[in-house]
């Protein structure tokens, strides 16, 4: 007998279908293949399976069991295909009806007792599910359930065990489906523990970090050891504005995919912030693997990637970053196929003076040699630093600022509503295009929207010339007076706002050229 399910397998975050093709027929001796491209944690599915249905009061058949996963050229890698298979040998053998299997597709790994384990990519197989109209539903594990149910359009039912599943599906018993909650879920989960109230000094940084998070800039951070650069960027994403559904669910489902969802908590409510140690790999930052697994950057995708110690990360593995820094995406390309992940993230970085770190701090002495720091400093390339539209100096806090008690008078609150009311100009400057920030303009936008006078336009060839800037630093001086501006509420730049901009970039002169 031949019994058909539909379920799903990922590639890379995406949920792609399967169909799941169980027969069953007489044999001298039992015997189950699995044919359809399965790998290692596919192939041990038939041993889970039949314990499982044994151990769920089912009878295993003693007949030779062809499963066959198609499409046969697609490589099917994790254990969420237990349970349709499980289902479809017990429909092939006659102890399960086929009627109501139509109507839905099932993933699920499944315990040598037969109950359910969690599935990786919940969110993603119910995205893909939804758009299959010919489905009611989709039948997942319990710990998973809530995950899927983020999809409000799709019908999720969650089962604990096998037998539960083939009682829902033999009508015996009636399983509601999980309510969505996403309106909850962002209500207990997008507080932040962290305040800007809670960083002594430091104003400049904050109003370099305000403007960052206004148009979306990169950042670059230098300064001695415990001067607060990576406080501050920590509290980076308290200041942008909230996740909206559409950008939690694109970021949901790269954690998703890898496993790494925070637990009991189905959808991500806060902007990511990673940072990973300097002596991450290539594959570990941009993504790779076999099969490809997004990398940090990807897990940064609608948040904040923070390099703390830039100058001491592999130089070839920065420079991967490049492409993914341009583009919003990074695509891992393999032999067989390329696999894209998203990664639209804003980058801030921490480097320290020099070697010992004390080159700019007046109350340490620096034995460093200018060799030294030329070696130091030249480990972030310039092609690198171009694409880092603010670089600012973080000097050490004087002790009369520490031990004050007075707290900040700039919250994150304030500063937040400052960032979206220059976000709200943006919004409206690119209304009906793909650009939603300043610093994605392109070379003609910015040309259009950043329009100088006579006066501005000596002070910009004076800048560039005497910092020796390239023409990509060029454009991103203008993006940056441009956000200045709208932060200032004005429609045209004025010289105030594009020297402050090219006071971002001096630092190109002090330490790199």
């Amino acid at each position: 007998m031949l019994a058909r399910l539909k379920t799903f397998t990922l590639l890379g975050i995406e949920a792609m279908p399967v169909d799941v093709e169980v027969d069953i027929s007489p044999a001298a001796m039992p015997k189950t293949i699995l044919v359809g491209l399965p790998e290692a944690a596919v192939r041990e599915s038939t041993h889970r399976v039949e314990r499982a249905i044994v151990n769920s009061g089912f009878t295993r058949p003693q007949d030779r069991v062809v499963i066959n996963l198609a499409p046969g050229d697609l490589p099917k890698q994790a254990p969420s295909f237990d349970l349709p298979v499980a289902l479809g040998v017990l429909a092939g053998s006659g102890q399960l009806a086929l009627d109501r299997l139509e109507d839905y597709a099932v993933v699920g790994e499944l315990a040598l007792e037969g109950i359910t384990r969690p599935v990786k990519g919940a969110l993603s197989i119910a995205i893909e599910a939804a758009k299959d109209k010919s489905l009611k539903g989709l039948v997942v594990p319990s710990e998973s359930a809530a995950e899927a149910a983020v999809v409000e359009d799709l019908e999720v039912i969650a089962v604990d065990s096998l037998s539960q599943c083939v009682a829902f599906f033999a009508g015996e018993i009636d399983v509601p489906p999980v309510p969505s909650g996403v309106a909850e879920i962002f209500e207990a989960f997008s507080e932040y523990e962290v305040d800007f109230a809670d960083v002594r000094g430091q104003e400049s940084a904050k109003r370099a970090m305000t403007i960052a998070a206004a148009g979306r800039h990169n950042l670059l951070m230098i300064g001695p050891p415990g001067s607060g650069k990576t406080m501050l960027a920590k509290r980076v994403p308290t200041i942008l504005p909230p996740l909206v559904p559409g950008e939690s669910i694109e970021t949901t489902r790269i954690y998703s995919a890898v496993g790494q969802l925070p637990a009991k908590q189905p959808l991500l409510a806060r902007r990511p912030f990673r940072s990973p140690h300097h002596t991450i790999s290539d594959a570990g930052l941009v993504g790779g693997g076999s099969p490809p697994a997004p990398g940090e950057i990807s897990k940064a995708h609608n948040g904040i990637l923070f390099l703390d110690e830039l100058p001491e990360f592999n130089r070839k593995t920065l420079e991967v970053m490049r492409q993914p820094l341009e583009d919003g995406v990074v695509t891992i390309s393999r032999a067989l196929r390329s696999t894209t992940f998203p990664a639209d993230f804003m980058l801030i970085a921490a480097a320290n003076p020099c070697p010992c770190g004390y080159r700019s701090d007046p109350r340490r002495s620096c034995n460093c040699t200018p060799p030294q720091i030329e070696r130091y400093m030249g480990k972030i390339s310039g092609p690198l630093l171009d694409r880092v539209d603010i670089h600012i100096e973080v000097p050490a806090v004087p002790f009369e600022e520490l031990s004050s008690r007075s707290a900040s008078s700039e919250t994150s609150e304030t500063m937040r509503e400052t960032v979206m009311r220059a976000r709200d100009v943006q919004a409206e400057r690119f209304a009906g295009s793909p650009i939603r920030y300043n610093a994605q303009m392109s070379s003609r936008q910015t040309r259009q929207y950043c329009e100088l006078s006579d006066s501005s336009k000596s002070l910009l060839k004076a800048g560039v010339e005497s910092l020796g800037l390239s023409a990509r630093a060029h454009d991103k001086i203008l993006r940056v007076a441009r956000t200045i501006a709208d932060l200032a509420g004005e429609p045209s730049i004025l010289e105030e706002h594009l020297a402050e901009a090219i006071g971002y970039r001096n630092l190109d002169a002090d330490l790199w050229v």
